[in-house]
């Protein structure tokens, strides 16, 4: 079994925004408008409307006055252009967005042959009442669920025995992958070791995916209101346990369940999100304001051709040859999906209409989510970018969620022994409401990671982790699980010398109260003459040797993966093609060896005072260990388009500086200008042993991650970075003091998701 490389990453750039008019330009009254026979058939659901009629039929909408409504929506270039009437597509669907909440809307066909009835529209914070759910009946296996506009959403339901003997502990996977399928799938691996573990399962497709109706418009409102719908109407069964449910999942459910607690459904009891992201706009589809047109590009792509009607997804076709005819005619709204891929290029800067942006950043409202929460996330995710726990955070006022943080790829909290295990005791805990019992893992730990890493042999030799709650009560298990640190670091992942290296095995671990961890010192290198890096500004001042260095810029210097072609960046012990800095194309600066063990923990900052021959240029900044044993290991590294170098002031710090991606912010570089620009290197955690040397490369974005690559500017630029006293150009990086390393230097290569190279010398051109 492989897990499908998936994550959950699109943003919402098209709207329809219904605002009054009282304009009758064809002289009909508002009585006049309202005279057809009811006979359209349209449901109206949160802030939107949709119908199934006519095909290529123009429509009007009017409101609970007889009077028209004109509708805005917003174009690729992410301009409002007015739409008095909308048209439905050659299926006859019609999908209205953004419709402002209230009562008596009706669609109205504009040649007057027919109408809706009333119509309410709900705002986002109003719920139907409990018999709304309790009235559907969920029960084994494949069926559809009805969300509050009619609706109807794919849904699959496993249980551990007969129906008669539950309730059962339960727990949704929700996604647009395919959670719904009636047949076992590849990407729903939560569920499927949930269902192994004794839980009920129901895997449930976004509208607009799979055999679900609606459109897909990632993400609005309306599918995180729909996951509040599908934890309500489960809870609401007979078989579910104390009609409470929990939410489990990986890449694009794990977004999805982030924005469904949210909305703050009562029934839900827990949510177990793994490799989710933070913001998906700034974060990872444009990191740094550079677009991402590796993987996340990809994705998108992928998430919308799997959408068409038809589908080319073997089990919607199945569902469909087989006499599914609600999954057929659920397909017949695939015209309204919002094609974000054709659009991405046209949206350079960060979207504010409607709130689109935000409604992208989980950052934004993970403030809201009030249950328990078990979030794990990966440093060098090669999927989400492993900027994700920048929303930590945000969690503050939940005094019952935990964060596990390593380094390694995308499955990883799936593929480490203890990380999985404390999953299952979190779910058992906070669903099942029993002691935790983790020994049926015993016999899937190695099994799920060797299917990960494609070393079934290495992944035996994981060790198995003890039970922790045997002994314990409940009430004294869910006390011990509550007394444990907020914050789980996982070191040097892979690098385990009991086990063979890159096998999924954290080397050691350390726990904190909070991220940021309390005390961390933000500790400055200067860059300084002859490629050094040095804390002490005064020795970075050395005028004899130049104070500026000079690179040009040219992405085409070296390959713009790091990854090997043909590789798979989740084997034990991938291949890399991870090139070394180009003479003349890069930049260079290196500390004297570290007197003791130093662990970093967070993000980085870059800050450079940079002058350019084009009035724009791409930075990038690379994180690396320049090991005793002559090799350099990748850490992090981190992005910069120089126009869109305007900080955030309210979300930045010193160590993380954050930049608004707005078009009202974005400004030329001044001709013959030095000016300061603050890269983020992106978040981490790693132990730089003593003997060790701290390095960072400034060069073009490119070849310094497995398969993230990115639009970079036309041509080349030459760049000259100051470093005199009066532009001292530096890194600040996030020291932890006071940790202990209680492990030797692991194997090279050895740590998941941080590749080796052997170290080569450098230098720098010097503009004296």
């Amino acid at each position: 079994m492989r897990v499908h490389r998936v994550i959950a990453v699109a943003f919402v750039v098209t709207s329809l925004v219904a605002v009054g008019c009282t304009s009758e330009e064809d002289g009909s009254s508002g009585a006049d408008r309202r005279d057809a026979p009811p006979t359209l058939e349209a449901f109206g659901g949160t802030e939107q409307i949709w119908l199934l009629d006519e095909p290529d039929a123009e429509y009007e909408l009017i409101d609970a006055d007889g009077e028209p409504v004109i509708t805005e929506s917003v174009d690729a270039k992410g301009d409002l252009k007015e739409n008095p009437t909308t048209t439905a597509d050659e299926q006859g669907a019609l999908v209205l967005r953004y419709v402002p909440p209230g009562e008596g809307y009706v669609v109205r066909r504009v040649d007057g042959t027919e109408q809706s009835k009333p119509i309410a529209v709900t705002a986002f914070d109003e719920h139907p009442d409990a018999s709304f759910y309790a009235e559907q009946e969920v029960t084994e296996g494949y069926q559809y669920l009805t969300t509050r506009d009619g609706t109807k959403l794919a849904a699959n339901v496993t249980l551990p025995g007969p129906i008669e003997d539950g309730p059962y502990p339960t727990v949704i996977e929700y996604s647009g992958y395919d959670p719904g399928s009636p047949t076992a799938s590849l990407v729903t691996i939560s569920k499927t070791l949930a269902g192994q573990l004794g839980f009920a399962t129901v895997g449930v497709n976004i509208r607009g995916s799979g055999c679900s109706g609606g459109s897909m418009q990632l993400w609005e409102d309306a599918q995180a209101i729909d996951g509040y719908d599908i934890v309500e109407t489960v809870a609401a069964q007979d078989w579910v346990l104390d009609n409470q449910v929990g939410m489990v999942g990986i890449s694009y459910p794990a977004s999805a369940m982030l924005y469904t607690a949210a909305t703050q459904p009562p029934s839900l009891a827990a949510i177990a999100p793994m490799a989710a992201y933070d913001d998906g706009f700034r974060a990872l589809l444009w990191p740094g304001g550079i677009q991402n047109k590796g993987f996340a590009r990809k994705w998108v792509e992928e998430r919308y051709r799997n959408a068409e009607n038809p589908s080319p997804e073997d089990w919607v076709k199945k569902q469909i040859t087989e006499g599914d005819e609600v999954c057929e005619r659920n397909l017949e709204l695939r015209g309204q999906n919002v094609d974000l891929a054709a659009l991405i290029d046209e949206l350079p800067f960060f979207p504010t209409i409607k709130n689109l942006g935000d409604r992208f950043a989980p950052e934004t409202f993970v403030d809201q989510i009030d249950v328990p929460t078990y979030l794990v996330a990966t440093w060098q995710d090669e999927q989400v970018g492993g900027h994700a726990p920048t929303m930590i955070p945000g969690f503050e006022a939940n005094d019952k969620a935990w964060f596990t943080l390593l380094n390694g790829y995308h499955t990883e909290g799936l593929a480490e022994p203890t990380v999985l295990q404390r999953w299952l005791e979190f779910l058992q805990l906070y669903v099942a409401k029993e002691v935790p019992d983790t020994t049926g893992l015993q016999s899937l730990y190695g099994l799920v990671a060797g299917q990960i890493i494609q070393d079934g042999e290495a992944a035996k030799a994981m060790p198995i982790p003890a039970e922790r709650f045997a002994a314990m009560t409940y009430d004294e298990a869910l006390a011990a699980y509550e007394a444990q640190d907020r914050v789980r670091v996982l070191f040097d992942e892979g690098g385990n010398d009991l086990v063979p290296p890159g096998t999924p095995t954290a080397g050691w671990e350390a726990g904190f109260d909070a991220y940021p961890a309390e005390g961390t010192v933000a500790t400055t290198w200067y860059l300084g003459p002859e490629g050094t890096l040095t804390t002490d500004v005064s020795t970075a001042d050395d005028d004899a040797a130049g104070t500026i260095d000079t690179y040009t810029s040219d992405p085409a210097a070296r390959a713009e993966v790091s990854l090997a072609e043909g590789e798979d960046s989740w084997e034990r012990l991938p291949t890399y093609d991870w090139q070394p800095p180009v003479a003349g194309k890069a930049l260079v600066y290196t500390s004297p060896a570290l007197g003791a063990d130093t662990v970093m923990l967070g993000s980085g900052s870059a800050d450079l005072w940079v002058r350019s021959s084009e009035a724009d240029t791409d930075l990038q900044v690379t994180l690396t260990e320049v090991r005793a044993d002559g090799q350099e290991l990748n850490v992090q590294s981190g992005w910069l388009r120089a126009s869109k170098r305007t900080l955030d002031e309210d979300r930045s710090t010193e160590l993380q500086p954050l930049i608004t991606q707005l078009k009202e912010d974005s400004e030329a570089l001044p001709e013959g200008e030095f000016v300061p620009v603050r890269v983020e290197i992106y978040p981490f955690g790693h132990a730089f042993r003593a003997g060790s040397k701290v390095r960072i490369t400034i060069s073009a974005p490119g070849g310094d991650r497995p398969v993230w690559s990115f639009v970079t500017l036309d041509g080349t630029q030459d760049n000259e970075i100051a470093r005199s006293a009066g532009r001292p150009s530096a890194v600040v990086l996030p020291v932890v003091p006071g940790i202990e390393v209680p492990t030797d230097l692991p194997a090279c290569p050895s740590l998941r998701g941080n590749p080796c190279r052997p170290d080569q010398s450098f230098t720098n051109p010097t503009n004296g």
